[in-house]
This record gives structure tokens, C-alpha cells and sequence, in this order.
């Protein structure tokens, strides 16, 4: 399994590495891999599907996870991966659209993990709000704003926001961040 996630990162780099991508990079990957490593609970699907998981990221589009699910996942049965990985990594893949709880504890560490940066340092919370302003630079501020607040709401309403134990503790320090950069995000009175 080594063999197939070392090929995993070396098919995956050139798609994190495309122009105009300031966040959904190798670096989150690499982010979201030790953020599993470093609580025990890496797997080689978990670390199949962080390099999987946004190898299309078009912020024009709403439909990029499961762009990415259907190319890493043809990459996969190229490699003669067993259905059973693919369809695995295809599921944790998918759950990073946050659009539904996760259906196992899987899926749980993984979104937990690709969330992982909501509860981080203020200064790195800071890098990553200003990576996704950048990557989102063609939509003008007003709409941005609007946009951008909904989805961080969504995330501060979530109850928990982390779901595994192995990320609970970074339930208060995103709350704190979220509201932060929705108070940033207030239109000036």
C-alpha cells in the first residue's frame, strides 16, 4: 500500500500545484495528513483520498469534490486498486462537501481533518482566510462577503463542528475564529 500512496502523491502534485490556487494546495494536504498522523488515526484510504480529494478546484464550480472523486478514483482501478479501496476513497472523498454529516467514523476523521484549519492559530487561521479571498478574487467584494459569510456560518452552527474526539478540542478555538472573520466580513455601518 505504500507503493500505491507514494504513486497517489506523485500523480497528485501537478493537479495542487495548478495557477491560481492559494490554499486548496499540497500544503493542505500535506496539513490534513499530519493533523491524522499526529492524533494515531492515519489510514492509507485516509491518505488515498486527502491526495484525491481536491485535485479539481474550479471556485466557479459546486461540483469539484465529486470531479475529483470520479479522477482519482479512474487513477485508482488504473493502478489496480481493489473496487473496495476506490469505492472507500471515493465515500471519504465525497464527505468533504460538507453538505451531510458523515456516514461513518471514517468519514468523520476525514472531514474532521479537512477542517482542521477552522480551530488552528489565529495567524494561520489568518493565511488560510486570505488564500481563499485569493481564490476567489474574480467574485467582488459585496457578493463575497455574502457568500463567504453563509459558509462560515454553516460551520459555526454546526453542533459539534468536530465530531470525532480526536479533533474536539479545536471546537472552541474555530468558534472563535469563525466569528472573527464574520465580524471582518460585516459590511462597515
Amino acid at each position: 500500500m505504500a507503493a500505491l500512496t507514494a504513486a497517489a502523491e506523485a500523480f497528485a502534485r501537478p493537479w495542487y500545484a495548478e495557477a491560481g490556487r492559494t490554499y486548496h494546495t499540497a500544503e493542505h494536504v500535506q496539513a490534513m495528513l499530519g493533523a491524522l498522523r499526529s492524533r494515531g488515526v492515519l489510514t492509507a484510504p485516509l491518505e488515498l483520498a486527502a491526495w484525491g480529494h481536491d485535485l479539481i478546484y474550479d471556485p466557479r464550480a459546486a461540483d469539484n469534490e465529486a470531479r475529483s472523486a470520479a479522477v482519482f478514483c479512474a487513477w485508482l482501478a488504473a493502478q489496480g486498486a481493489p473496487p473496495a479501496l476506490s469505492a472507500q476513497v471515493h465515500a471519504l472523498i465525497l464527505a468533504t462537501r460538507h453538505a451531510e454529516p458523515p456516514a461513518t467514523r471514517e468519514e468523520a476523521l476525514f472531514v474532521d481533518a479537512d477542517l482542521a484549519v477552522l480551530g488552528a492559530d489565529p495567524a494561520t487561521f489568518a493565511a488560510y482566510d486570505h488564500a481563499i479571498r485569493a481564490e476567489y478574487a474574480h467574485v467582488p467584494d459585496g457578493a463575497y462577503r455574502i457568500g463567504r459569510s453563509a459558509v462560515l456560518r454553516h460551520f459555526l452552527e454546526r453542533q459539534p463542528l468536530y465530531t470525532t474526539p480526536e479533533f474536539a478540542a479545536l471546537d472552541a478555538p474555530a468558534r472563535v475564529n469563525l466569528r472573527r472573520a464574520l465580524a471582518r466580513l460585516a459590511p462597515a455601518d
